[in-house]
């Protein structure tokens, strides 16, 4: 590792010696498996784009100039080449560095993202920004061919090719988003990667025909549409030229020299210039090039074996809504089941293999997915949505206008409702019962464990004919109480005397416990239905206690706490989070320092009790 411990600012990237940067980059390589083993992240994203990293800070200068990265689970190298390798210790870890770009952890993180399909956008309001400012610096937009298939993607490359602004995209093709791309953006991506001529084609016809001579307007317009036509039938990159950009591609991303040479080209363009890059999702660890998707975002793993240390998979709540789904089908030719890209990670590929023809992967198109969905039930189909809850906050808007103004049956399978750990800030699901409750003819559902899921993923498909929510968390146990799910209805799971204590979805248990830490008489009860809300039972255990606490995974802002307290008109204590950002972390951790851990509960207990 002598390189990489030399590597301190990009500046010294630059001073390297060019025969030292393919080592430099096997060094990377080798740290960045060894290191997440140890702390987990997302392996194969940045194994893929190593050499890309160091080629973009060979040639651009972050001090001054912007590097904008989609997503930017990918940007490791970059954290690395800026500074930041002595400190990967603490990666995704509580009060460590992010897995993401945080403009208040280094200047050379220019925008902070998390999300997909933004960058372009992001980057295009710099570079105007730089122009209104009279500045000369480069911006430029790093995306991969997964994010291109967001729709604010397209609306960002439509604005930009027309906008006359100096402006760079790099286009990182590696076939893979999450999971193996789809639609029609990968089939023409597709058919320029395979075609390993198409560069040297396109500058050869230019070249041949800008030396033709023009002789007036109307023989220079008419050489003009030549010079396209001759393009579009040889050339395969005409969709952005049409948009406006200046194309160069596809281009070996793991070759750092042609990289470097590229990217100064580009650099000196006039308006905006997409690149088109080539590479390997997982290049280099042999177990994440033959499984990607498996090592997008791992747990610590043993790299001998590619073993990786999570949680067994019949933990999984992404488990139980994946066999409820399959029963559904089985019995319900109208069930079909709809992801943005994430098959894996909601729990739907089994059900894929097994309905192929009721299956529908949109890629990373949430809004699209939802009105898709809503067009579905229309025509009396019984689409199942299965989204993480941080994702769908993207598809407000249809989810209100297209699917509950119309009051159509979509079901919406909330994935990895509350807290999610150590992705942080973006990725925290706690939004999703304030957004979802106050939009007409939604209901909304929060099971405690993995036997409820599948008793209301039932009821959704089966039992009703209206938008259905149901928001649970990345984890659940497999039946915590007997007592069957009735819509409208919170169980009284332990009587008590002393306080009530409602706990939303997956605190269950932490209740429970929370109870028995403060050796106080505590009714608690598991609300199950957030909306409606089942005020009889609620009103009756007031009634006897005079106390309530709600103990929810998510913001106390419109939370299920606030919910309770207008319905009663009572004054009640919401246990949720406050109206700031919460970090990344692991669990334990953040829920202690969010005061929503057993421990904290219970003193919570015995103060309301008067001990």
């Amino acid at each position: 590792m002598g390189l990489i411990n030399n590597i301190n600012c990009p500046d010294d990237i630059k001073k390297l010696d060019s025969r030292l940067l393919a080592p430099l980059a096997s060094e990377i390589r080798e740290f960045l498996i060894t290191s997440l083993s140890k702390t987990g992240g997302h392996l194969a994203s940045n194994l893929g784009i190593i050499e890309l990293t160091i080629a973009l800070h060979r040639v651009f200068d972050t001090h001054e100039d912007k590097i904008v990265w989609d997503v930017g689970h990918q940007t490791y190298t970059h954290k690395i080449l800026t500074g930041r390798f002595s400190e990967f210790a603490t990666l995704r870890g509580f009060g460590g560095i992010s897995g993401f770009p945080k403009c208040d952890e280094s200047l050379h993180d220019c925008f902070n993202t998390g999300h997909s399909s933004t960058s372009i956008s992001a980057a295009l309001g710099m570079a105007k920004a730089r122009d209104l400012q009279g500045k000369s610096h480069s911006v430029v937009a790093v995306i991969g061919d997964g994010a291109l298939t967001g729709g604010l993607a397209f609306e960002g490359l439509n604005n930009a090719g027309r906008s006359k602004t100096n402006f760079i995209v790099v286009l990182n093709d590696n076939e893979m988003s999450i999971s193996q791309n789809v639609g029609g953006i990968s089939k023409y991506l597709n058919k320029i990667r395979s075609n390993p001529g198409y560069f040297k084609a396109k500058r050869n016809i230019d070249i041949l025909l800008n030396k033709i001579p023009r002789f007036g307007n109307t023989i220079s317009q008419q050489l003009q549409r030549a010079k396209d036509s001759l393009r579009y039938m040889l050339v395969e990159g005409s969709i952005f030229e049409e948009l406006g950009f200046t194309y160069f591609g596809p281009i070996d991303g793991h070759n750092i020299a042609q990289m470097s040479e590229v990217l100064s080209h580009a650099r000196m363009v006039n308006g905006a210039v997409l690149i088109h890059v080539i590479t390997k999702k997982g290049k280099g660890y042999g177990y994440a090039e033959e499984a990607p998707q498996k090592f997008h975002g791992v747990g610590a793993f043993d790299v001998g074996t590619g073993r990786q240390n999570g949680p067994h998979d019949k933990e999984s709540s992404s488990r139980f809504f994946s066999e409820q789904m399959i029963e559904e089908a089985q019995s319900n030719p109208s069930v079909v089941a709809i992801t943005a890209a994430m098959p894996d990670g909601t729990g739907l590929s089994a059900f894929s293999k097994q309905f192929r023809s009721r299956f529908f992967d949109v890629g990373i198109a949430e809004q699209h997915a939802v009105t898709f969905a809503a067009g579905l039930a229309k025509e009396g189909m019984a689409p199942v949505v299965a989204v993480y809850s941080t994702f769908l906050q993207r598809a407000y808007d249809q989810i209100f206008h297209d699917v509950a103004l119309q009051n159509l049956h979509v079901v919406f399978a909330v994935d990895r409702g509350g807290i999610v750990g150590e992705d942080g800030e973006t990725h925290h699901g706690i939004y999703d019962i304030a957004y979802l409750s106050h939009i007409p003819n939604v209901t909304v559902l929060a099971p405690s464990d993995g036997s409820q899921l599948r008793q209301m993923l039932h009821y959704a498909v089966s039992g009703c004919n209206q938008p259905v929510a149901i928001r649970y968390h990345k984890f659940s146990s497999p039946q915590i109480t007997e007592k069957p799910f009735v819509i409208g209805r919170a169980e009284v799971i332990a009587e008590g005397e002393d306080i009530t204590l409602v706990a939303v979805g997956s605190m269950l248990e932490t209740a429970l416990a929370s109870a028995e830490l403060s050796g106080k008489s505590v009714e608690v009860i598991d609300l199950r239905t957030v909306k409606p809300l089942d005020v009889d039972t609620l009103s009756k255990s007031y009634a006897k206690t005079g106390k309530m606490l709600v103990l929810e995974d998510h913001v106390r802002i419109g939370g299920a706490g606030s919910q309770i307290e207008s319905a009663l008109q009572q004054p009640v204590i919401a246990l949720g989070y406050s109206d700031k950002p919460i970090p990344h972390g692991d669990f334990d951790a953040l829920y202690k320092a969010c005061g929503v851990d057993a421990d904290s509960i219970a003193q919570i207990i015995k103060r309301e009790c008067g001990v």
